[in-house]
Order: structure tokens, then C-alpha cells, then sequence
């Protein structure tokens, strides 16, 4: 037996469990009132296990039996009524056996997990130990979340989450856009999004954003500050020629962590170790930023600008879902029960071109790292292009424009050669190649 997608047997099944880990996402309540709903028309009953797999791995059950009185209202909610929990109990062999001990002697036998890739590790873990070591029939399936949309689903295949928060954040920076215009200030946007930009271009696209910077732009090369701030320095600058001492600029927080650290490492306003050491998880981007691009336009002679700082994230989480997150996952919460009903076991449940398709977890997650391939913002495509056109920021098609440069320069103490010497690489074809060349 491997673990893939396979038939165990068609054994009626008597209890399901549920569980949540991770960071939320709206829609969760909506996937469990639909395993509820679902599991209650073939006879099976539910039990909500609260706080992830941190319990279980404790050698304890902790939570309630579900059914379809007492989730018949909880689609609509933001938040998780079983919470949720990061603990991980594959980091040892004992902690993943007391899952199943746990799950298999209170009679659960198959189990519907929630999260992003490390949830969906951990139950693929605890499936094996199941089925392989022990000879188990249990049956298990995972439901996808994340805010971020980063799992490597196929092309346009949302996470669900997704789209609640992009329009609970676009709502959020289109405040902050009547502000900036209200108060002439510009604010500088934090998104949550470690590695890909999905959220934060879509919330800077749907918001009109004057301007979103994502990792993906840079096409894996490491990033520098410098030259970040010289994006935003120039994109001011234009505004300026509008008439426009405000806007709003977005930036993926996949941007920090792409980051060259030898950039950090110069900065004297940055936490340090015993060693001397950055500590990266307790850097404050927004913080360094706004200082140095407060320097540079200093240094230009622009002093008429006002910088505010905005982290967008936790309220992104628990947002009720949206009509679309409501109707997503309540079939993705249905397609699981389905599932299982059926004997399926270790897959993750998809919904594309308007069908239920299982993704076995050998196929989505890495054995060896026990993470999923980040899917990125694919900057080649109409969706990423069509945004960057509509952004305000010095692009290819000014490179032969000695008029827009003098404006620019005339901004500034610089002379009109000085300023394209300065910023003149931001109008390469690729700044990629412009890069490499100096």
C-alpha cells in the first residue's frame, strides 16, 4: 500500500473528525457546517477537534460532536469555532502514534483536516503511520486554505480565503486612499503574503493602488533596498508632477524576506543578536523603509512629504467570508465528505472547471521538506501586466523621455544628467539585465 490516493475499503464509516491548523481564513466555519451538514445525510456523526493536532499529540480529545443544529448558523462567521493551532507533532515519531491512538480508540477513523501545507504534511503523516504501520483503515483528506493563494493549485484556482480578504483589503486601502488625498500624505502598505504577491496585487490592483511592489517582480534575484526605495523615490516624484504630494504604495511582505541582508546589515536602527547578528523575524520593514526613503527624499531637497505606515493583515483573517468563500467551501466541505464516504483517502480536495478533483498529497507536498511548491504571481501574464500599466512608477517606455527627466530632475538639487545617472536604471528594458551588467 502507498500513499496515494487509493480505495481502503468500502467499510461504512462511523465518525469523522475535523480539525483546523494554521494561520484562519475566512471560510473556515462554512467547511466545517458542510462536513456537518453532509456527514449527517449518510448517518455519520462529527467530531470538532479544537486546536489542531495539539491535543491529540498530548494523548487527549478535546472538542465537541457537531451537528447540523449546532452549525447551522456558523457558515457566516469569520474565525474558527474548533480555533486552531500551528503545534506539529511530525517532528517525532511518539507525538504522530499519539494522533493515532488517540483518533482510532474514540472511534474516529477518517479525518478532515484544514490548513495550508504544513497542516496537510502532518495529516499525511498521521494517514500513514494509520495505514501503513498499523493496518489501519483510515481515511483521510485535506480542504486547502491560505489568504496568501500560494498553494500550487492549478492556474487560477483560488485558495479559498483568498478572495474575502483581497475584498476586505482593498475596502481597507481604499480608506486609505480618501485619507491620503484628505490629509496629502502617503501611506506605505505592508500585505500579508511571505512569499508570493497574489494578495497584495490583488488588493493593490482592486483599491487603484498609485503603486504595488511584489518579490515575484524581481524573478528570484535577491532585492535590494536601494533599489525599493528608489522605485518609491521616483514614483513620488511623479505624482508631484500631478500636482499630488499623496498616495498609497503596497508591498508584499515577500519583499523583506528576498531581501539582501548585507543592506540590512548597514542600517544602525535594525535589532541585533548577542552577536551582532540581524534578527530578520523582528525586523520591521515598514519601519526601515519609511526612515530611508525619508533620507533620500531629504537628500533630493523634497521635504514636503509626509510618510504613514500601515500593516495589512490579521484583520484580513477572521473577515466573514464573502458569498463566494460561503458557496467555495461549502462544496469543498460537501466534495470531502464525499469523499471519504466513497473510500478515498490522502488527497486534497480541489474545485476546477466547476468539478471536484483529489490531488493525491505525493503529488502536492515534498516528503522531504513537508511543503507544497509556492505558486507565484506569474508576471508574465495579462493579469500581472495589465496591473503594472495602470501603476504610477518610472517604466521602459520613459527611458527616451528627456522632457519627463528634466520635470523630474527639476524636483530635485539634481541636474537633469544627474538624476538619470541616479535613476535612470529603473527604465531599463530589464532591470534584471541592467543588474547584471553593472
Amino acid at each position: 500500500m502507498t500513499e496515494q490516493i487509493m480505495k481502503t475499503t468500502t467499510e461504512p464509516i462511523h465518525q469523522i473528525g475535523i480539525l483546523v491548523g494554521g494561520g484562519p481564513a475566512p471560510g473556515i466555519n462554512s467547511v466545517i457546517h458542510a462536513v456537518a451538514i453532509e456527514a449527517a445525510r449518510h448517518h455519520c456523526s462529527v467530531f470538532g477537534i479544537c486546536d489542531g493536532f495539539k491535543h491529540l499529540m498530548e494523548g487527549k480529545l478535546v472538542g465537541l460532536q457537531l451537528t447540523p443544529d449546532n452549525v447551522a448558523y456558523i457558515y457566516g462567521q469569520g474565525g474558527s469555532i474548533l480555533r486552531t493551532s500551528r503545534a506539529n507533532p511530525t517532528q517525532s515519531q511518539e507525538a504522530l502514534e499519539a494522533c493515532v491512538y488517540v483518533l482510532t480508540k474514540t472511534g474516529i477513523s477518517s479525518l478532515v483536516s484544514i490548513g495550508g501545507d504544513d497542516t496537510a504534511f502532518t495529516a499525511s503523516r498521521v494517514a500513514h503511520i494509520a495505514q501503513e504501520n498499523m493496518g489501519l483503515d483510515f481515511r483521510s483528506v485535506h480542504v486547502p486554505k491560505t489568504i496568501d493563494n500560494d498553494l500550487p493549485l492549478p492556474e487560477d484556482i483560488a485558495t479559498f480565503g483568498f478572495e474575502t480578504a483581497r475584498e476586505v483589503g482593498s475596502q481597507l486601502v481604499m480608506n486609505l486612499r480618501r485619507d491620503a488625498i484628505t490629509g496629502q500624505h502617503w501611506f506605505l502598505v505592508l500585505s500579508m503574503g511571505r512569499k508570493s504577491g497574489h494578495l497584495a496585487l490583488g488588493i493593490g490592483k482592486s483599491a487603484t493602488a498609485t503603486i504595488t511592489l511584489i518579490p515575484e517582480e524581481w524573478q528570484g534575484e535577491e532585492i535590494r533596498l536601494k533599489e525599493v526605495v528608489d522605485i518609491l523615490v521616483t514614483t513620488i516624484l511623479l505624482r508631484l508632477l500631478e500636482n499630488k504630494p499623496y498616495g498609497v504604495a503596497i508591498l508584499a511582505e515577500g519583499i523583506l524576506e528576498n531581501l539582501v541582508h548585507e543592506d540590512l546589515q548597514a542600517l544602525d536602527h535594525v535589532e541585533r543578536d548577542e552577536h551582532g547578528h540581524i534578527r530578520l523575524a523582528e525586523v520591521n520593514f515598514l519601519d526601515i523603509l519609511k526612515s530611508e526613503l525619508g533620507k533620500e527624499l531629504g537628500g533630493l531637497g523634497v521635504r514636503q512629504i509626509r510618510l504613514v505606515k500601515h500593516v495589512l493583515g490579521y484583520e484580513l483573517r477572521c473577515a466573514p467570508p464573502i458569498a463566494f468563500d460561503i458557496e467555495y467551501t461549502r462544496t469543498l466541505g460537501h466534495a470531502a465528505v464525499e469523499f471519504l464516504i466513497s473510500g478515498g483517502t490522502n488527497a486534497i480536495i480541489t474545485l476546477q472547471r466547476g468539478k471536484i478533483v483529489p490531488i493525491p498529497y505525493h503529488e502536492m507536498i515534498n516528503p522531504e521538506t513537508g511543503r507544497t511548491e509556492v505558486r507565484m504571481v506569474d508576471i508574465d501574464s495579462f493579469r500581472y501586466r495589465s496591473a503594472y500599466d495602470f501603476m504610477t512608477r518610472l517604466k521602459p517606455e520613459h527611458a527616451q523621455d528627456d522632457i519627463l527627466f528634466e520635470k523630474l530632475a527639476a524636483l530635485t538639487n539634481l541636474t537633469c544628467m544627474e538624476f538619470r545617472k541616479r535613476y535612470g536604471y529603473l527604465v531599463e528594458p530589464t532591470r534584471a539585465q541592467a543588474k547584471s551588467s553593472s
